[in-house]
């Protein structure tokens, strides 16, 4: 999308930004501006298993350390969704000069599930210590790491950023470093509300039951759990998703404020579910600017 086109479907767009003791408000258009970085990948593995590896996404022509976005797709944590819809967004931000991990992990009706798919995601984001770092040519601060995911990724991404609350016996505890923010795109991060009032069949197959059922899975994978989590937070959300309600985000948000977290809920008025990974939408525009913001916090 041509600079002139992305500001234009900007100005289409209003958001509404919920902080406490805020009002509604417009957001002005990205200040920042950027030169165009032509992105180059490379497949790397971070497990033995055919699903353990990710696409290292760099920006050609920049010198010294890139900050990284870890991006984790969605689709209902299910074998038949893929990283691949995810290329587009993640070239889409190494065009703006960062570091993109988009990983891919064991999945429901494959080889994932409780707790192989969240052990999967630990340990892609651990990789970039790792095999991940060697592979960009050390290029990579780890000091400035994000997650950003989207509908079942944002989960993921928020249940990595709260990962170092979990007992000893939790997949993936004891990260070697912690993230600087999560930016979460619808997503699901009251696994109990989903799986009861929302009668999320996904949920319950990630789990392998109902929060009767698998309790203590709950009070592990669950995001709203963890909290606080001492992480920047932002959830994006659409209040006109028909996928995953609205409240999701909002009970996450209001829940990680009451808790002392530094959290903000955006909401996209008229944006439903998948808009968020079609690179050409507003949606994706908004949530680009605002990824590219808490890159630059932390600059």
């Amino acid at each position: 999308m041509s600079a002139g086109r992305r500001l234009a479907v900007l100005a289409t767009l209003a958001v509404l930004v919920v902080v406490p003791g805020a009002t509604t408000s417009e957001t002005p258009a990205d200040p920042l501006p950027r030169a165009p970085y032509p992105a180059v990948s490379q497949r790397i593995p971070y497990g033995p298993e055919p699903d353990t590896f990710g696409d290292l996404y760099l920006p050609e022509g920049t010198v010294g350390r890139l900050p990284v976005v870890v991006m984790i797709h969605g689709g209902g944590w299910a074998q038949n969704r893929t990283l691949t819809h995810f290329a587009p967004i993640s070239h889409s931000l190494a065009e703006a000069g960062v570091a993109v991990w988009s990983i891919e992990y064991r999945r429901v009706h494959g080889a994932g599930g409780w707790p192989v798919t969240l052990a999967d995601v630990a340990a892609a984001v651990a990789a970039l210590a790792t095999v991940v770092q060697a592979r960009a040519g050390h290029r990579l601060d780890l000091r400035r790491v994000h997650l950003a995911g989207h509908s079942a990724g944002g989960h993921l991404a928020a249940w990595v950023a709260g990962r170092h609350t979990l007992p000893a016996e939790a997949p993936g505890v004891r990260p070697g470093f912690r993230p600087r923010s999560a930016i979460l795109m619808a997503g699901v991060l009251d696994l109990e509300l989903a799986a009861t009032h929302g009668r999320d069949a996904f949920v319950r197959d990630l789990l392998g039951g109902l929060p009767d059922q698998v309790p203590e899975r709950y009070r592990t994978a669950s995001p709203i759990r963890q909290l606080p989590v001492g992480v920047r937070l932002l959830a994006v959300h659409g209040d006109a998703d028909r996928v995953v309600p609205l409240d999701q985000s909002r009970r996450y948000v209001d829940t990680a404020i009451a808790r002392g977290d530094n959290a903000r809920l955006l909401v996209l008025p008229g944006v439903g579910h998948a808009e968020f990974v079609d690179v050409a939408s507003a949606a994706w525009a908004r949530t680009r600017q605002t990824i590219l913001e808490q890159v630059d916090a932390d600059r």
